[in-house]
């Protein structure tokens, strides 16, 4: 039995810099994760100061070397198959068979992408598809771009993208589920919109050119912002009782702190903001909280 004072599953930006902070902090880590992260697809991650354009595989590369200095810190490739609550530790083990007890847990471990369900999809997305304009707007400005969303989730988006182009066209894939005044809105900023079924995404190396729809049309583009469809990259947390929120996230504290005392949540597991920087951030603040409570139980124990 491996005994570790954090455990952290899941090894994004989050869980990295959570180790990297515990690390530095003299506690004994582990980070566990399985190697497929969600953004393997994605060619370059934006909006990291220091780091912006860099591919996420060298920004976990570069991470993990650094992390290799603080010798209390270790990295586990293996997946979390179960946990429960122990007589003062949680108890892990893995997939290869590896048992791990540990104080405290930080849930790194991300959301998942639902299959695409659009013929095509898959081949775009991270080259020419994407999900959030603040992370790839920048290089699809001012081009024509199809946005694949529909619902109160389109009306939040729509304005925002405005921001990079104005030169989207909206398909939503069957009912737009608008209101009248809705339509009017983006007739108003004469956004067409095509309610009909999507037939395919039509592309070239990665490179999407047209989105063809079921009646026959053919909506020419260069790029394609759309909703995922997400689901937690473990429902682990929901098997030790952690509170999960309307959203799908775990429910934390401005801290990280869950439902469930010594058990902590940070990045895109805990929060809707999914952006690199915002993980990371996540993780180093939930790491000092972590270690400050293992700081002051280890004081009481000494009085």
């Amino acid at each position: 039995m491996n005994k570790v004072d954090v455990a952290i599953i899941g090894g994004g930006p989050a869980g990295l810099s959570a180790g990297l902070m515990l690390g530095r902090a003299r506690k004994q880590t582990i980070v566990i994760d399985e190697g497929r992260p969600r953004n393997a697809v994605t060619r370059q991650a934006h909006g990291f100061l220091t780091r912006d354009g860099i591919s996420p595989g060298e920004f976990r590369r570069i991470a993990k070397e650094q992390l290799r200095v603080y010798p209390s810190v270790s990295h586990l490739e293996d997946t979390v198959v179960s946990i429960m609550r122990g007589d003062g530790y949680f108890l892990l083990e893995t997939a290869t068979g590896m048992k791990i007890a540990s104080k405290k847990v930080l849930f790194a471990v991300g959301m998942k992408d639902r299959k695409l369900g659009i013929p095509g999809l898959a081949e775009v997305y991270g080259k020419s598809a994407f999900v959030c304009p603040y992370c790839d707007g920048w290089e699809l400005r001012d081009e024509p771009l199809v946005v694949i969303s529909k619902g109160a989730a389109l009306m939040h988006f729509a304005p925002l993208l405005s921001g990079w182009t104005e030169r989207f066209v909206v398909c939503t894939n069957g009912p737009d589920e608008l209101s009248e005044a809705e339509r009017d809105e983006l007739r108003d900023h004469h956004i067409p919109l095509f309610d009909t079924p999507i037939r395919a995404v039509l592309s070239s190396e990665g490179m999407v050119n047209h989105v063809a729809l079921e009646d026959g049309t053919e909506i020419p583009c260069t790029g394609i912002f759309f909703k995922s469809e997400l689901v937690p990259g473990t429902d682990l947390p929901q098997s030790l009782g952690c509170h999960i929120s309307d959203t799908g996230v775990i429910a934390v504290d401005d801290f990280g702190k869950s439902s469930i005392p010594g058990v902590y949540a940070a990045g895109d597991a805990s929060s809707l903001m999914h952006q690199s920087i915002a993980a990371a951030a996540s993780g180093a603040v939930a790491a000092a909280a972590i270690n400050g409570e293992l700081n002051q139980e280890a004081w009481q124990k000494t009085q």
